[in-house]
């Protein structure tokens, strides 16, 4: 089944906004054109039948909807050091969810089958400001750890675009339940994107691209405040005392009719990463061994 993608211009950028304004499973490329080169970024399920001619590829990190195109293409691929690992091994990648044995082999399926997730052996590392020059247009790296330990966005200039990948301002919040992403780190990584001056701001998924710094910091407070609220919502929860399978039982994280073998495990990390934060602050406490409540 071919998808369709529509082109929205922004200075010398080209979004290449996915299915259902990039909803998952789809996601928003990016088409970044120099005098000496092309550029893709992220190429998603959109690109699988309709690629744009690229002479190099960048990922923002590796997970299956930013990677589901890649194997429209045979040129160099880059992506952040501490997500190399993923993106050369569809095994690592589906190794990031963390999945009971019994469930592997379908995510496996899964990622293979409808993400077209391949092997890439041949993709490098990139790390933190590192530039592409492209010919009249650079591409700089800006690592924004959290949502994976490589997530990165991309400052494209003269054009005044940052590419903020997942921290993609939508109402669901902040995802940070694989084995390599961490809470503290995403918190940073929104202070950091808080003090990047640019033009627009572009997200993977539905919130698209924001037209100027003042929209932008006051929608990225809204999506960081996800975060105090899951933290009040487990505070509620532990006015008795819970174990960590209890908590994800009544779920930080998704809603209640979601379904799938990935919900307990992100469930179960979310809750140790916010359980931690509040014993560090006081206001949770180990009253016995693997069981919590609210000081």
């Amino acid at each position: 089944m071919a998808f369709a993608y529509e082109e929205e211009e922004y200075g010398g950028v080209v979004v290449l906004v996915g299915e259902k304004r990039g909803a998952y499973p789809f996601s928003n490329s990016l088409l970044v054109r120099g005098t000496d080169a092309t550029m893709v970024v992220d190429p998603s399920l959109s690109l699988v039948d309709a690629a744009p001619h690229a002479d190099v590829v960048l990922v923002s990190h590796a997970h299956e909807d930013h990677v589901a195109g890649l194997g429209s293409y045979d040129v160099p691929v880059h992506i952040h050091e501490a997500d190399l690992a993923g993106l050369r091994s569809r095994e690592v990648m589906v190794g990031a969810i963390d999945l009971a044995p019994a469930d592997i082999g379908e995510a496996d399926r899964m990622f293979r089958d409808e993400f077209h997730v391949r092997d890439r052996p041949d993709a490098t590392a990139f790390t933190d400001g590192a530039v592409f020059d492209l010919g009249g247009r650079t591409v700089t790296v800006v690592h924004l750890p959290g949502h994976t330990a490589g997530h990165s966005g991309f400052l494209i200039e003269p054009d005044g675009f940052l590419f903020v990948a997942d921290i993609d301002l939508t109402g669901f919040g902040p995802y940070y339940g694989d084995v390599g992403s961490s809470l503290e780190d995403f918190e940073e990584s929104m202070r950091r994107c808080r003090d990047i001056d640019a033009r627009w701001y572009g997200t993977s998924h539905q919130k698209g691209v924001i037209d100027g710094g003042a929209e932008f910091r006051e929608r990225l407070d809204g999506f960081a405040g996800v975060v105090e609220r899951r933290d009040a919502a487990l505070l509620a929860l532990l006015d008795e005392p819970l174990t960590l399978a209890q908590i994800a039982e009544r779920r930080l994280v998704y809603r209640p009719h979601v379904e799938g073998a990935h919900v307990d495990p992100v469930e179960r990390r979310t809750a140790r990463q916010h359980v931690d934060r509040l014993m560090r602050a006081g206001l949770v406490a180990e009253v016995e061994a693997g069981r919590f409540r609210a000081t």
